[in-house]
């Protein structure tokens, strides 16, 4: 063997092994990047796979921006309205449990669902209720408990709720701005 033969540097490896290295590096690190900023980074992380993808397989970046851009509009739909839809289940409950209790009462709240996110559970305070010409409403006081403990913290928010009768239950949330800052824009 030559010197010159054995002075080359290692050949690279090409097609399908090096795009399944790419393919492979990509979805660490999108797993990765879910991992350490939760459901927020959802549509973005997926979004950013889906255009990577596309503009490997099609070799063309302007399709791979377009589909990326739309997989993560897509997503942080889907994401939101499920975030909508659990965040409703709790004020339901909170609503229909103010409904029920007279001016002074107390009661505990929960909420479980099928999926371990957006369980919560607190207490219920009436503080007021009051009539319109529209509706009877009360005004109410509850607490969000952070964990289970006996010692678990809990944060407590005032809102509304209204009597209706076509709503099962007859009590809906009344509240015009989010009672809760986690919940943002979904009220």
């Amino acid at each position: 063997m030559s010197a010159r033969a054995s002075s080359r540097r290692p050949r690279r490896p090409r097609g399908r092994f090096a795009l399944a290295r790419v393919t492979a590096l990509g979805a660490l690190c999108v797993g990765a990047a879910m991992l350490a900023s939760g459901c927020a980074s959802i549509g973005a992380a997926s979004g950013a796979a889906a255009g990577a993808a596309t503009g490997i397989v099609t070799a063309n970046p302007g399709v791979g921006i377009g589909v990326g851009i739309a997989v993560q509009a897509a997503t942080d739909v889907a994401v939101n309205k499920f975030m909508r839809t659990m965040h409703t289940d709790q004020q339901n409950a909170i609503a229909s449990i103010a409904g029920a209790l007279p001016v002074g009462g107390t009661q505990p709240w929960s909420v479980k669902h099928r999926l371990p996110i957006e369980n919560g559970h607190g207490e219920v305070r009436v503080t007021r209720a009051f009539a319109s010409s529209l509706a009877l409403c009360k005004e109410f006081v509850f607490s969000v408990q952070d964990g289970d403990g006996p010692n678990a913290p809990a944060q407590w928010f005032t809102a509304s709720a209204c009597h209706d009768e076509g709503v099962d239950g007859g009590w809906k949330w009344a509240s015009a701005e989010p009672a809760v800052e986690r919940w943002g824009a979904l009220q």
